[in-house]
């Protein structure tokens, strides 16, 4: 009896998907067509995850999407790491985009670096090179470095730079910056004092956008990283206590001093004792900035502070 003979494919036979002889012709297509097919994935990635499982299609996607043009075009929720997915790859993920010249990664890295790693002049040196792009949110960030003096001391504050980064900022149409503008013009603070001018801004800051939920831009990432980032570690702090006996460094007691922005949504950590400005009334808030005072106090602390301030009264008595 014969053996039966297995059939050639109609596709092999017709070069259909594969050229003569059975060559895929995934593999005639130019580098140039597959990087312009990986950087549009990278631009309308929702999640460092879609780029990843791209990576993960082929080996040469595996290659091709680790070239500078793919990281360069990916888009800030492509490089949004998770504070409980942080490890030595993605910081090397975030570092190589950087390095691409992705301003949404020298962004990201440059607050995770400032705030949470204590990488006070690289975290700088990235958000100055995101700024210099025209990125909004760097502009803002450095403006409330400015305005505070992080990283330094009180002689180090610059409100006047401040003023002239959140303009930027605010012309670019980032939202928190313009409702800082707005504050300092009503405060005279770091500008000359403009209480119409000021009014109009936050006026304006606070008109619904289309398209845009809430306070949510290019910054939530990188805040909603850093308050994850201090919830974990805060967690952490009791079991590695426990495990040591309950005794921790000069250094490690420096550090629980230093003071959260109050603002649930903000993330950002003092870098000195007494940076943030504290409420007036109650001195029991921080805050980084008068923006993130005048959400917080619309959304929590207003009714907060006017417990506070008839509780300290009636002790008065």
């Amino acid at each position: 009896m014969r053996k039966p003979t297995r059939r050639r494919s109609s596709l092999i036979k017709g070069g259909g998907a594969f050229g003569p002889g059975g060559v895929d012709a995934f593999d005639r297509l130019p580098d140039d067509l597959v990087l312009a097919l990986l950087a549009g994935l990278a631009a309308r990635a929702g999640g460092p995850a879609d780029l990843a499982a791209a990576a993960l299609t082929c080996r040469r996607f595996r290659e091709l999407a680790a070239h500078p043009t793919v990281l360069s075009r990916a888009a800030a929720a492509a490089v949004a790491v998770r504070a409980g997915g942080w490890s030595d790859a993605a910081h090397r993920f975030l570092r190589r985009c950087a390095a691409a010249g992705n301003l949404h990664a020298c962004y990201f890295l440059g607050m995770v670096r400032f705030y949470c790693l204590g990488s006070r002049e690289s975290g700088v040196a990235l958000l100055a090179r995101a700024a210099a792009g025209g990125h909004a949110a760097a502009l803002y960030a450095l403006a409330v470095v400015r305005f505070n003096g992080s990283g330094g001391g009180k002689a180090d504050k610059d409100p006047r730079a401040g003023v002239a980064l959140s303009a930027r900022a605010a012309w670019l149409g980032h939202v928190p910056a313009l409702r800082e503008l707005g504050h300092c013009l009503q405060d005279g603070y770091g500008a000359r004092r403009d209480a119409a001018a000021g009014r109009h801004l936050l006026l304006h800051a606070a008109a619904p956008r289309r398209g845009r939920a809430g306070e949510d831009d290019d910054g939530a990432a990188a805040s909603r990283f850093m308050v994850e980032w201090w919830a974990l570690t805060s967690a952490e702090k009791p079991a590695t206590a426990a495990g040591e006996g309950g005794s921790c460094g000069a250094g490690e007691e420096d550090a629980e001093e230093l003071r959260l922005c109050s603002h649930a949504r903000c993330g950002r950590r003092e870098t000195r004792r007494h940076e943030f400005r504290r409420c007036s009334v109650c001195g029991s808030a921080n805050y980084c900035s008068r923006a993130c005072q005048a959400l917080d106090w619309k959304r929590a602390h207003r009714g907060q502070c006017a417990a506070a301030h008839l509780l300290a009264a009636g002790n008065a008595y």
